[in-house]
């Protein structure tokens, strides 16, 4: 099975330098290759091998910082023609590049940065610029918000995200988010999915550390179009499931009126590899249809022993007056690598409307 950082390949490391040599027939393919095949090239880990080519190419661009910007932006246009690399992961290394060494050059790295996220995201290059320059960069970021081009428009939105996973911190924008508050205005009706899609992300990123300000944004979005309904929606994620009160009270989800009448774990000892089973009678109680949000949570024994909360949700519609329903699921302990699972007792609750009902314990073999 091919690994992700397999995508610096010999192969795609030949056709590079067969785009390098188009560009500059001196351009010195042996020398290029050689440089590339280090002896520890096979253990490098995908950022690693993203980064070591960002430095070997920059042997072969112009000494002067602008100069390589404008070789590389020429490659960018090269790629084009041979209709190869548009949004390929492999050619992270062009905004590495401008975070490795354009971070002195305020406005040939903003240029830069500009045109290349319309070739290959940004999102992780402008961190540093935001760290060093953030007044100056959130005003530039407010002006991309309103560009032509959908991925500057989203690089705006995603690239000054407060929590960008895997992305270096900007503890200002975390501890202060109104700065990117007007870029999500200006992006709320985008006409890209993949833009609004950031948006909520980053609704989501404010709510973790300042819920208040995400509460206000979704009293004033609300019925706007079913598109911010859907932003809001997805960027109270967080919130849902925490079983914030007014972010329940803001969708009408009311648990005053709803009885679990069976909670029952069909299969009380789960060995690591197949699945637990449960099931639930649920019923509204209410005279009127109402809106139900049903979740459950798994506490995952953690190994000094503590517990691990992970909500996962089950459904959330309309239930008639006086309905009941019977609902059976399955939670997977196959082995994956996002988490390790620790024998010995779990736990397992149902969450009706953000109100948790008393766990029940499971044990994992």
């Amino acid at each position: 099975m091919s690994l992700l950082k397999d995508i610096y390949s010999a192969s795609f490391y030949h056709k590079l330098a067969d785009s390098l040599i188009k560009l500059n027939p001196e351009f010195d393919r042996k020398k290029f290759i050689s440089l590339i095949n280090t002896e520890n090239f096979a253990l490098m880990e995908l950022k690693q091998r993203m980064h070591h080519t960002t430095l070997v190419i920059h042997q072969f661009l112009p000494a002067g910082y602008s100069q390589a910007v404008s070789h590389l932006c020429s490659l960018i246009d090269q790629l084009r023609t041979e209709d190869t690399g548009e949004d390929k992961l492999a050619y992270i290394f062009l905004p590495d590049y401008i975070e490795t060494f354009g971070l002195e050059d305020y406005e040939t790295s903003v240029g830069a940065i500009e045109f290349i996220t319309q070739f290959i995201s940004c999102e992780f290059s402008v961190r540093p610029f935001l760290v060093k320059y953030r007044q100056q960069m959130m005003k530039q970021m407010e002006q991309w918000s309103l560009h032509e081009n959908y991925k500057v428009r989203r690089l705006a939105s995603e690239g000054s995200r407060s929590r960008l996973p895997w992305a270096m911190a900007v503890p200002g924008l975390k501890k202060d988010p109104s700065p990117i508050l007007p870029i999500l205005e200006n992006l709320k009706n985008d006409p890209s999915e993949w833009v609004r899609k950031s948006v909520a992300n980053s609704l989501n990123d404010i709510s973790k550390d300042h819920p208040e300000i995400v509460i206000a944004i979704a009293g004033r979005w609300k019925g706007l179009s079913k598109e911010t309904d859907a932003i809001i929606k997805h960027g109270c994620r967080s919130l849902l499931k925490q079983g914030h009160h007014q972010i329940l009270a803001h969708y009408g989800l009311e648990s005053t009126q709803i009885e679990l009448n069976q909670f029952e774990i069909l299969t009380p000892e789960v060995a690591v590899g197949d699945s637990l089973e449960f099931t639930i009678t649920l019923k509204n109680t209410a005279q009127h249809t109402q809106k139900i949000r049903l979740e459950y949570a798994i506490y995952y024994k953690r190994l000094n022993g503590s517990m691990a909360k992970k909500v996962f949700k089950i459904s959330e519609r309309d239930f008639l007056p006086d309905e009941n329903t019977i609902i059976s699921r399955k939670q997977s302990f196959k082995i994956i690598t996002t988490r390790k699972f620790y024998p010995g007792r779990h736990q397992l609750s149902i969450i009706l409307n953000g109100l948790e009902k008393e766990p029940k314990n499971f044990e994992l073999k």
